[in-house]
């Protein structure tokens, strides 16, 4: 182990970085409470840099090579934690079956943060003005959780606690996100106000779209991130989608009800009540798009 040296930001930790999964998980488990895995680092490394956070020992995951890459198992795409961004906005197997990942991707920071930012840790960093945690509730997504004792699955809506808490415990890692593959004629959104491109969302949202065969929508949803202590779905809005023929005409004055009910927060970037006012025309547009997307042909019918 390293001793890091006060003459930097930091308070003082020690350091390592395993090769083995193994190892990672017996360090965690032996220092319990007081080791924090440290994945890319675009998060945690400003928190301690401003003694916002400290922890005796950071646990590298970086040397983890077998937490990187994303597979296909089943009807599953299975994404490992240490995936960087940058890697899931170009991989063939999330544009084909994830799309709305990847489209999700370009909204994060720069291409700096993404080329060492990971899916893990921005899931599990549990930020509410984030696009990963939104966008793994959209798609259903579970996570792989894997400690010395032994692993659990648990769904991205149950991951996120509240605002930078996850749903882990002080000896777990989170080793790989798992999203189902749904066939059918699917179409998503996703739009984010920010002040400036590559700073946190305002206000962001994600919808996805499934159609029947007699191109009533099967399926709808709808989620608001940046608006909560966590990423919002709108359950309401959903069951009114469900079952038409296209989005009913009346479809801003439904959105901006659903949007009434939210309690955004007030802070220097902007007031709830702005977040609440433009959260609903931000959900009619996403659900157009989603639609649109969803009645293109698809590549077996061109």
């Amino acid at each position: 182990m390293l001793r890091s040296l006060c003459g930097v930001k930091p308070a003082p930790f020690d350091y390592i970085a395993p090769a083995r999964l193994d190892d990672a998980l017996e360090v965690l488990a032996e220092r319990r409470g007081a080791a924090r895995p440290l994945a890319g680092g675009q998060s945690l490394v400003p928190l301690l840099a401003l003694r916002m956070a400290r922890f005796d020992l950071l646990v590298d995951l970086g040397k983890l090579t077998m937490l990187s890459g994303v597979t296909r198992d089943g009807d599953e795409l299975v994404i490992g934690a240490m995936t960087t961004q940058a890697q899931i906005a170009t991989d063939p197997l999330v544009l084909r079956h994830a799309p709305l990942l990847a489209a999700a991707t370009r909204h994060i920071g720069h291409f700096q943060i993404r080329n060492r930012g990971t899916i893990g840790g921005s899931l599990a960093h549990a930020d509410p003005t984030a696009e990963y945690p939104a966008v793994a509730l959209a798609l259903d997504a579970e996570v792989e959780l894997r400690s010395r004792e032994g692993g659990r699955r648990l769904a991205a809506g149950d991951l996120v606690v509240g605002p930078y808490v996850a749903a882990l415990a002080p000896d777990e890692l989170l080793v790989s996100v798992r999203i189902p593959i749904r066939p059918g004629r699917r179409g998503w959104a996703i739009e984010e106000i920010a002040r400036r491109p590559g700073d946190f969302a305002l206000v962001g949202g994600t919808a996805t779209l499934a159609l029947a065969d007699d191109d009533a929508i099967a399926d709808a949803r709808v989620v608001l991130f940046g608006v909560g202590t966590k990423a919002i779905r709108l359950p309401n809005l959903e069951a009114e989608l469900t079952g038409l023929r296209g989005l009913p005409d009346a479809l801003g004055d439904s959105c901006r009800r659903a949007a009434a009910e939210l309690r955004p927060p007030t802070d220097a970037q902007a007031s709830g009540e702005y977040r609440r006012r433009v959260a609903g025309p931000l959900v009619a547009r996403l659900l157009a798009r989603a639609l649109d997307r969803a009645r293109e042909p698809s590549e077996a019918d061109r």
